[in-house]
């Protein structure tokens, strides 16, 4: 089913690699859109980024004990990378054919989601959260990658925190999670600096947190303030950001 651009991701609790194939798409972007954005994707010519995402999808994998996972992604300060990180896990998870991501655009302040879309979307977490008998199926957009779906901020993002600390939130990762076995979600969460609240609420809902230090513009003391701030047992592990 597609309204629009919305774009449901079926009825099963678990898909066959020839189910995920034949999950609606609706449009893909070309080697050189997925270049612009800075997307890895399969014979890029930057191998060691391919292989660095790879390397960390599998410690998250193992993390998680071979079962899906909920992982927050933030970095240490405002402009870290932390969309461009999300973005890549999450297409690196989708590059097996077998399993699907979803992006969930939890920086309600710099949000960037949409830039995997191709227009503007009508509805987005917020406005699910806000809304007492809206479905998640709502919110979910295909994006220009195969197998990644995209939900985007929204358009109501007054109160966001308060939003983000409700009960309806709290089903809202649960459901993701354990409706499709074969989905891993990402969220891209706020930097830790700026939005220490945020990222306590959202990361708490998550099962682990990577946490992405764009390189020669944090200091040592605030990426230890972001670790004490995350919970050391929480963090999955650390992504150093040279774009």
């Amino acid at each position: 089913m597609v309204e629009g651009k919305i774009a449901s991701l079926g009825n099963y609790s678990s898909k066959s690699e020839e189910q995920i194939e034949k999950m609606s798409e609706v449009h893909s972007f070309s080697d050189a859109e997925l270049d612009h954005l800075k997307i890895l994707r399969q014979g890029m010519k930057d191998e060691k980024i391919l292989k660095m995402y790879r390397e960390l999808r599998t410690r998250l994998y193992s993390r998680a004990g071979g079962k899906n996972f909920v992982c927050m992604v933030t970095s240490v300060t405002e402009d870290g990378g932390a969309s461009y990180v999300s973005r890549n896990l999450a297409a690196a998870i989708a590059l097996d054919k077998t399993k699907t991501s979803v992006i969930v655009d939890c920086n309600f302040y710099d949000p960037s989601a949409e830039e995997l879309l191709g227009a503007e979307a009508n509805l987005g977490l917020t406005d699910y959260l806000s809304v007492r008998d809206m479905g998640v199926e709502f919110i979910v957009y295909a994006s220009g990658v195969p197998r990644v779906r995209v939900i985007p901020t929204g358009s109501n993002i007054e109160a966001a925190t308060e939003r983000v600390s409700s009960s309806k939130m709290h089903m809202f990762v649960q459901e993701l999670k354990t409706r499709y076995a074969d989905r891993y979600v990402i969220m891209d969460g706020p930097p830790v600096g700026e939005y220490s609240a945020d990222v306590r609420l959202i990361g708490g809902l998550c099962d682990f947190v990577v946490l992405v230090v764009p390189y020669g513009k944090a200091t040592e003391a605030q990426v230890k303030n972001a670790i004490e701030t995350i919970g050391k047992d929480r963090v999955a592990g650390i992504v150093f950001n040279y774009s």
